[in-house]
């Protein structure tokens, strides 16, 4: 009997359902209403219909029906990035050529083709994300021709990523740790050139929540607990500012808000300082409503009157009012010392200011009138358009080359006539020559920086003024790769390096022809190929060249059999399994560690410990498939961590540590703490005697009163390691204790 009722609570929780849907399209429209043109309101419910009907089968991993998430997606478009009706029909139908029936002909039949076409750069980047590498930089070209084709592809797909993030809890713990690494590694990025910095920090912010949960919890809490003297702080230092600024007549809002999660982790870990003495915690916003044509005389003085009250810190000003960031980015940042011995940032902007600082690209349009701001954009874009024009195409350097020339900070720099041109942070003297031209760039061989003699490796600021001193004799060489950051310098230095590559391959593969000539073997594809596999070399032009300087001896061709026509190569040697780096297991010690691999079966197998991050048995981590040596275990917060799992998330295997008291992990700790008498013997004495734990190497230095000390141990498993971490901490004296992150274990 028990069957009726199972019914009707599935109807009802269908109607709740449907009742909920209904609620968030009628939102979508409402956040829609000042934009709606006559017939807009139809096609907006043609697009939900369509979606709805498209989807109505699939469900999202949290159990919800899966049209939520375009109509999520659609509400963060218009909201958040402040797009408008086309930009809210596409993100409805954001998934449905790529996941169901529904046909890009459709979409065009419907809607047109303007709508139609960013529906299918939407779907290509759907592919992205599982290709395999090379491919996922091939697709990552095609998002970006897409980008300068119609940015609006990009805004939604940073919608649907944000949303994604929002919703990450239902997903499996791998599928968490490659879409945040994913999204710190490109999108966060992406989204802070756009100019969406809310957008960018809440990205941030939700991967580290994946990728650092520990270090994401302490913070968050810290920020809690430290709310209420956090607010009384700002009221203080906001309250004589208040004063001076109506005193001046000025039309304003004032704010003060905590600096994000990430960016105060980020803080932590260079500056090497606890939570307490990261000196802008906090930062204060003064918006003015003030006529565009008095924009900047009232932001600098407002600058005046804050300075007036605080003193600030010369070196952290920030004048984007003058010139402008390439997203659009308008703003004066100072930091001045607050009461109490505080630094706070204080940040000055207009109204117009405000909404590109929060909407980025999508406000752009709204002041298109700037042809300042918008000659800028443009300028990114045909930067962009160059890099991806270069025929390289699949290299895998491609999104690393990305982010360093396109997402990073940018800086303005002048030609000798006084054209500003922009590069981006990090730029070298080598970069500016090769903005001004490839032959230019070819040719370097130094610069003169502010009328100062620099070599090509000089690192430029903003502001500086640069000429190129060229010679007719130089010519690029390999070591060029790592003084450029930019991705036009770097494909013009491979293209003449490729160049200068073929040349020497020619004379080896003339000596290579003359060598089978005398075995009696025809120079045809077949044999090439058959050696070029032989010798595990990626193509041909490699194999001639490594013949004509010398690195392969065709002596070796005598060990090869000949039939025919055809050259049969030996058998290769297996060679010998990589053993673990010694240092990682305790000597003697005849059992190998073990983890367990949930992969295609659940058997135990060998490994290898990442040098990089050196992990210990209790570590969040992952396996990655190495080509060559198998598997190496990583930890998820390891430095290369988010290259990896952003890269090449197909050759990630969920791992976990099986546990094992027997075996011994090598790490390394730093001590930090007052010079005093028998300081080092209180140290061993709590390592060695106390907690038993064997050490494999200290040194200790003394240096003014302080000293640094770094430890080699070998430990069971993190708990361990954590235990005798805070153990030392408790010691008399010592000012911190960490866990080497890098290769110094």
């Amino acid at each position: 009997m028990a069957e009726p009722v199972e019914i009707a609570k599935y109807n009802l929780t269908r109607e709740q359902e449907k009742k909920d849907l209904l609620r968030q399209y009628r939102s979508l429209l409402r956040a829609l209403k000042p934009k709606l043109k006559p017939g807009d309101k139809e096609l907006v419910r043609t697009a939900f219909e369509m979606a709805a009907e498209a989807h109505k089968t699939m469900r999202r991993k949290s159990g919800e029906p899966y049209i939520t998430h375009p109509l999520a997606v659609a509400m963060i478009c218009v909201e958040e990035i402040g797009l408008g009706v086309r930009s809210s029909i596409c993100a409805l139908l954001h998934d449905t050529v790529e996941d169901t029936d529904v046909t890009l002909e459709d979409v065009e039949r419907e809607f047109g083709t303007e709508i139609a076409r960013i529906i299918d750069g939407l779907t290509k980047i759907a592919n992205v994300v599982d290709a395999n590498t090379t491919q996922q930089a091939e697709n990552f070209k095609k998002i970006l021709l897409t980008l300068t084709d119609d940015p609006r592809v990009i805004l939604i797909k940073l919608a649907d990523r944000l949303h994604n993030m929002r919703t990450l809890d239902s997903m499996k713990h791998e599928k968490q740790l490659k879409i945040s690494s994913e999204t710190v590694y490109v999108y966060a990025p992406l989204a802070h050139r756009m100019g969406l910095y809310n957008i960018k920090t809440e990205m941030e912010d939700l991967s580290m929540k994946y990728l650092e949960p520990e270090e994401y919890k302490e913070i968050a809490q810290k920020l809690a607990e430290t709310k209420r003297e956090r607010t009384r702080f700002i009221n203080e230092f906001i309250r004589p500012i208040k004063d001076k600024l109506e005193q001046g007549n000025f039309n304003f809002e004032i704010h003060g808000r905590p600096k994000s999660i990430h960016s105060i982790w980020n803080k932590i870990k260079k500056k090497g300082v606890s939570f307490e003495e990261v000196y802008d915690l906090f930062a204060i916003r003064i918006i003015l409503d003030s006529p565009p044509e008095k924009e900047k005389e009232d932001c600098w003085k407002v600058y005046s009157m804050i300075t007036d009250e605080y003193n600030p810190s010369p070196e952290r000003l920030r004048d984007w009012l003058s010139n402008p960031k390439s997203n659009g980015y308008e703003a004066l940042h100072t930091t001045v010392m607050g009461p109490q011995g505080r630094w706070v940032e204080v940040q000055i902007r207009s109204k117009r200011m405000n909404e590109i600082a929060e909407k980025g690209l999508a406000a752009h349009w709204k002041y298109k009138e700037g042809a300042g701001e918008e000659g800028r954009f443009e300028q990114w874009f045909q930067q962009i358009r160059e890099a991806l024009n270069n025929q390289d195409s699949n290299s895998l350097d491609f999104l690393q080359d990305f982010k360093t020339s396109f997402l990073a900070e940018e800086i303005y720099v002048y030609t000798p006539k006084g054209d500003v041109k922009m590069l981006p942070l990090g730029a070298t003297a080598l970069d500016f020559a090769f903005s001004v031209h490839s032959m230019v760039g070819s040719k370097c061989i130094g610069a003169k920086v502010n009328h100062k003699l620099v070599p090509i490796s000089h690192k430029l600021r903003s502001g500086d003024q640069i000429e190129i001193i060229t010679s007719a004799k130089q010519k690029p060489n390999e070591n060029w790769l790592n003084i450029v950051v930019t991705a036009k310098a770097k494909s013009k230095i491979k293209d003449a390096l490729k160049e200068e590559k073929r040349k020497i391959a020619d004379e080896g593969k003339y000596l290579l022809q003359r060598k089978l000539e005398q075995l009696g073997v025809s120079f045809n594809q077949h044999n090439i190929e058959e050696l070029v596999v032989f010798y595990k070399l990626p193509s041909p032009l490699d194999f001639y060249y490594k013949i004509a300087v010398k690195e392969i001896d065709l002596k070796e061709l005598k060990e090869f059999q000949v039939l025919g026509d055809k050259i049969i190569p030996p058998k290769p040697v297996k060679p010998l399994v990589e053993h673990k780096d010694e240092e990682s297991l305790k000597a003697g010690n005849k059992k190998d560690a073990e983890l367990i691999i949930f992969g295609e079966s659940s058997d135990r197998i060998v490994y290898n410990l990442a040098a990089c991050c050196k992990p210990i048995p209790g570590d969040d981590v992952f396996g990655f498939v190495t080509t060559g040596k198998g598997l190496t275990i990583h930890r998820t917060n390891c430095p290369n961590a988010a290259k990896l799992l952003a890269n090449y998330g197909h050759r990630v295997v969920k791992t976990k540590w099986v546990k094992n008291k027997e075996i011994s992990f090598l790490t390394g700790i730093k001590i930090v703490g007052l010079d005093d008498v028998g300081v080092v013997s209180k140290i061993t004495n709590l390592i060695s005697g106390e907690l038993r734990i064997n050490i494999n190497a200290i040194t200790i230095e003394a240096k003014e009163g302080l000293f640094e000390g770094n430890i080699k141990l070998y430990v069971h498993d993190k708990e361990e390691l954590d235990k005798l971490v805070n153990r030392l901490k408790s010691l008399p004296g010592i000012e911190s204790v960490d866990r080497y992150d890098t290769e110094a274990a």
